[in-house]
């Protein structure tokens, strides 16, 4: 998973101005987890003069990456362009770092991430910024270990999210977790926060495919979107289509895709702009 941003930086970007919209980046020095977090948000034009509230879209990054690789990429340009050409609405983007939490409470619970989210982080930043605090205005969305913690929350916490996305996201069946091998496999990616070995009791509570089970009557209610590489490197292909198969079983909407590509960063990029019009269309609808 870390190869899915070998080539983040090294991609060729136009340069724009960005006089448009600016970055906030900042620390929080969280009491849960005993250290800082950095995050960093974007915020639409005319942030400053219009004394308006904006709903919020939580973007959390993948394994390897940081709270800045959004913007440090061709995704800030993305982003920039569909406001331009009036294709999205204007909404706050909040990456806040995860290190290789999975934005999870690790087994065993050392490092409490989801708490630190949702009691700490969420609370502070939605205090902080400019920006409407109803379940209809708030939105998450991630990349491969990012796409799994949004899935995650948002299943888990239907109440809090009208809407999620993800690209590639980091999703594993039972069976997968359960087979011969596995450790030596995937394990090594979701090890430490799941357990050495993998806690399977653990991962079960915080599985997609059971979460959207559980919830599947609140969850008719939220916007879900997510896509994958048709090629992907770790075999997410298989799993992204096993959720969108289960999810129509249980008669929960939502939109999938499987298109050409691998894990990699020019996936990602090739896509984000449909992530953000979905999100976009989600706040309207939402209002």
């Amino acid at each position: 998973m870390l190869r899915f941003w070998r080539y983040f930086f090294l991609l060729v970007c136009i340069p724009v101005a960005h006089a448009q919209s600016r970055i906030d980046c900042n620390v929080l020095r969280s009491r849960i987890l005993k250290e800082p977090v950095h995050y960093c948000v974007l915020l639409p034009s005319g942030y400053d003069a219009r004394h308006m509230r904006y709903p919020v879209l939580y973007f959390l990054h993948g394994l390897g990456n940081s709270e800045q690789t959004l913007f440090k990429s061709g995704g800030w340009n993305i982003i920039e362009d569909l406001r331009q050409q009036h294709k999205i609405t204007d909404f706050l983007i909040v990456a806040p770092e995860g290190r290789a939490s999975f934005f999870i409470n690790s087994a065993g619970g050392k490092t409490r991430y989801s708490d630190f989210f949702l009691t700490e982080f969420m609370p502070y930043i939605e205090g902080k910024y400019s920006m409407r605090r109803e379940r209809a205005a708030r939105g998450i969305s991630g990349i491969s270990m990012g796409g799994y913690g949004a899935l995650r929350f948002a299943f888990a916490h239907p109440e809090l999210f009208s809407s999620v996305s993800a690209e590639s996201p980091a999703l594993l069946t039972e069976n997968a977790v359960q087979s011969p091998g596995f450790e030596n496999q995937l394990g090594r990616l979701f090890g430490g926060v799941f357990g050495d070995p993998i806690n399977r009791a653990h991962w079960k509570q915080n599985d997609p495919f059971t979460l959207a089970r559980l919830n599947r009557a609140r969850l008719k209610s939220m916007a879900i979107y997510f896509n994958c590489g048709q090629d992907d490197d770790y075999g997410f292909a298989a799993t992204s289509t096993a959720l969108h198969r289960q999810l129509q079983e249980e008669g929960i909407k939502h939109e999938f895709h499987l298109y050409p590509g691998n894990h990699s960063a020019v996936y990602f990029l090739a896509h984000l702009g449909e992530m953000m019009e979905f999100q976009s269309r989600a706040f309207e609808s939402a209002k």
